[in-house]
C-alpha cells in the first residue's frame, strides 16, 4: 500500500521543473510577441513615409511647373519631415549633342525623415524622372 501512495502524485521537484519550463516558454513567447509588435509599428511608420514620398513625387510637375530647386515641409502630425529636390538631367541624351526642343527630363527626388519608435532616425528616399518644359536659359 505504501508504494501505491508514492506513485499517485508528483514530487516537489517535478512541479518546480514544470513551473520553470512554463516560465521559460512564456518569457520567450512574450519576447517574440513584443518584437513582432515593434516591427509592425516600424512597418506602419515606413508605409506612412512611403505614402508621403509618393505623394510628393506625384505633386511635382502637377501642382507647379518643374523648376530646379528644393521644397520641404512636415506631415500634419509633425512626425515626418519631407524634402523634394528637382534638378535638370541629361540622362538618355547623347553627350556630344545639344538637346533642342521645349521638353526635357527632370530628376525628382523625395526624401522623408522620421524618428522610429526605438528613437533611431529613419529615412526613405524615392526618385523618378519626369518630362517637363525646358526653362529659359
Amino acid at each position: 500500500m505504501a508504494t501505491a501512495r508514492a506513485q499517485a502524485g508528483f514530487t516537489l521537484i517535478e512541479v518546480v521543473v514544470a513551473f520553470v519550463m512554463l516560465a521559460l516558454v512564456l518569457s520567450v513567447g512574450f519576447q517574440i510577441f513584443s518584437t513582432g509588435m515593434a516591427r509592425a509599428g516600424d512597418l506602419d511608420d515606413r508605409s506612412h513615409a512611403l505614402d508621403i514620398a509618393q505623394s510628393q513625387l506625384d505633386a511635382a510637375g502637377t501642382v507647379s511647373v518643374l523648376r530646379e530647386g528644393q521644397s520641404q515641409g512636415d506631415s500634419d502630425d509633425r512626425k515626418y519631415h519631407w524634402v523634394t529636390t528637382v534638378s535638370a538631367t541629361d540622362e538618355g541624351q547623347p553627350r556630344d549633342q545639344p538637346t533642342p526642343g521645349t521638353w526635357m527630363l527632370w530628376r525628382v527626388e523625395a526624401r522623408v525623415d522620421w524618428m522610429a519608435g526605438s528613437g533611431r532616425p529613419q529615412s526613405l528616399t524615392l526618385s523618378t524622372l519626369s518630362l517637363g518644359q525646358r526653362t529659359p536659359q
